[in-house]
């Protein structure tokens, strides 16, 4: 291999990385995938996507298998040290927006495996594994070479690629390589993580408990048929292998297990993390960006650790398509990070707001929280956000045309909407830019979009589509490839005028 010339490397095969090369395969963009595993790595660690990265995972073919493995969370409740209920926040069991429960739980290693078994379905994409990346270098505007040793044979080889997508996780050699640092934002907090596999009936609420207590706050939630996690603050002092035993772990886990004897709960995993806020203070250098881990880290109280990675992914790997098909002009990158790093730091922001709501202030945090928390129902608007999915829209960019007076859709997802005909938005959309309109558009805007590489949705009156538009005070919106809304207004023309010439490239068929 040692030479050799291909589109577009993709460090490391988590579920970012998986999700990048799997986009990029659609599109038939020729990538390279090199983990340093060679399967799936065993254990858990994220396991909780929204509505949103649900219909993502649609998008790669996997939606129906992420169903089957993954089980809808009802809401979340917040608990006071004795684990009286202070506040219950209930989900229905009915999709969002995007056509998908709007929390849902699942196990890490079976959500990778069904990513690994589905990019096989790529032609374009190869994915080599228990190799080891020892060194990224770009010269000049030329390729990237990307150096790394196979970790079985000891043998060195080296690709030249036109891109490079560094999703290596929060110690990114890729990110050192391009001289980029994590800044602090200041949030820090050591935690015990375990997951446990029992048969017994916990009989517990199908949710997430919050315990809100400033000395041992913590956090209970059912992931799967007979899988359970427990999150811990730890003490000063304390560490993961205080609680690898099963003798130890139990009294922190028996208010939720009650009469289960320890001998029926098997621990899958213990382990100790540190929760923190940081972000990269550039995600891209030339031809070689960061995504996931490697670009920012959440803590985990709102569950959008993975999903940021995963929303990186979406936002960059049409724009690479297009510009290496020569159908977007190169100087469309730059939008990557202007949309992303904001959107990320803002669910970063909400995450430590929720974490310190939830953990801090002592007794003095513990008494506010006992009062104000039974009374949150009465704040509807505030409960209803809580509830919501929906994340923030992304900042103004060459391919976010927002205005500060105009129509407010610019910047968000536009919803995976069912029309007129039963089939949802992204059925019709398949990845292309789709030009949204409240009503039939004209036989030659028709063609003159699908010239340009897009497709014409119609929102016919009395469907969620239509209402969409006029909640957002207009009449058209032109989305792109990923499900955001490039610019809204009253002059359909206008819109298709903003279509590239000849599109992004249209997904093939799966």
């Amino acid at each position: 291999m040692t030479g050799d010339v291909t589109s577009v490397v993709v460090l490391g095969a988590g579920p970012t990385g998986l999700t990048a090369a799997t986009l990029l395969g659609q599109y038939g963009i020729r990538t390279l995938v090199l983990d340093r595993w060679e399967s799936v790595y065993p254990l858990p660690r994220a396991v909780h996507l929204d509505d949103e990265i649900h219909r993502l995972l649609a998008r790669l073919g996997v939606g129906e298998q992420f169903a089957a493995i993954s089980r809808p969370s009802r809401g979340l409740r917040l608990l006071d040290r004795e684990l009286r209920v202070l506040a219950e926040f209930r989900r229905g069991a009915t999709r969002g927006r995007h056509g998908y429960p709007e929390a849902n739980m699942f196990d890490q290693p079976q959500l990778e495996e069904v990513l690994r078994t589905n990019l096989g379905r790529q032609s374009t994409v190869t994915l080599r594994g228990n190799t080891e990346v020892t060194g990224v270098e770009q010269t000049g505007s030329g390729p990237v070479r990307v150096q790394f040793t196979d970790r079985a044979t000891g043998g060195t080889d080296t690709v030249l690629a036109s891109y490079v997508l560094g999703c290596d996780g929060a110690n990114s050699l890729t990110r050192t390589a391009i001289g980029a640092t994590m800044q602090d934002l200041r949030f820090a907090q050591r935690w015990l993580v375990v997951d446990v596999a029992t048969d017994a009936r916990l009989d517990q609420w199908e949710g997430v408990h919050q315990v809100c207590d400033p000395v041992r706050a913590g956090t209970f939630m059912r992931i799967g048929e007979r899988r359970y996690r427990w999150e811990f603050r730890l003490l000063p002092g304390e560490s993961a292998d205080d609680y690898r035993d099963i003798a130890r772990l139990h009294p922190l886990v028996r208010p939720w297990t009650g009469d289960v004897p320890a001998e029926q709960l098997e621990i899958v995993r213990t382990a100790e993390y540190v929760f923190r806020a940081q972000i990269a203070d550039r995600w891209r250098d030339r031809r070689v960006f960061l995504l996931g881990d490697a670009a920012h880290l959440t803590p985990p109280f709102i569950g959008q650790g993975m999903g940021a990675g995963l929303r990186d992914a979406a936002n960059l790997a049409w724009k690479l398509a297009g510009v290496l098909a020569g159908q977007l002009p190169e100087p469309v990158l730059d939008s990557y990070q202007a949309e992303r790093r904001p959107h990320a730091r803002r669910l970063i922001t909400l995450a430590k707001l929720m974490g310190t709501a939830m953990t801090a202030g002592g007794d003095l945090g513990d008494t506010l929280r006992g009062a104000l928390a039974p009374r949150l129902h009465l704040l509807p608007r505030l409960t209803d956000r809580l509830l919501d999915s929906e994340t923030p829209p992304l900042h103004r960019s060459a391919l976010v045309h927002r205005t500060r007076l105009g129509p407010t859709l610019a910047g968000r997802l536009c919803p995976n909407a069912e029309l007129a005909d039963g089939r949802r938005f992204d059925d019709l959309a398949r990845g292309r830019f789709a030009l949204v309109t409240d009503r039939a558009p004209t036989p030659s805007l028709v063609a003159e979009i699908r010239r340009r590489g897009g497709v014409p949705v119609t929102a016919h009156p009395g469907t969620d589509l239509h209402r969409w538009l006029r909640r957002g005070r207009t009449r058209a919106a032109l989305v792109r490839p990923d499900g955001t809304v490039l610019a809204a207004g009253r002059n359909p023309l206008r819109l298709c005028a903003l279509l590239p010439d000849h599109g992004s490239p249209p997904l093939r068929q799966p």
